[in-house]
């Protein structure tokens, strides 16, 4: 797996995690209450989150990336 494409997966990730944060935060403010497509909306982002967490913990684990202090 090459540099870029960890990269680009983890940015898509990101993208997908914000995205689903704004949608939350418009359904809650148009729906009122009346729906449940924030919580499905918030819902999607937590699980999104943690896929993120886990697959950065497997590439450690995997050594596909190596953690690194900062300013090192």
């Amino acid at each position: 797996m090459n540099d870029s494409l960890k990269t680009l997966l983890i940015i898509a990730f990101l993208i997908l995690i914000l995205w689903n944060l704004g949608a939350g935060l418009y359904y809650m403010l148009s729906d009122k209450g009346k729906t449940d497509r924030a919580v499905k909306a918030l819902t999607k982002r937590i699980a999104l989150s943690v896929a993120l967490i886990l697959f950065v913990a497997l590439a450690i684990y995997m050594g596909w990336i190596t953690p690194h202090g900062v300013g090192r």
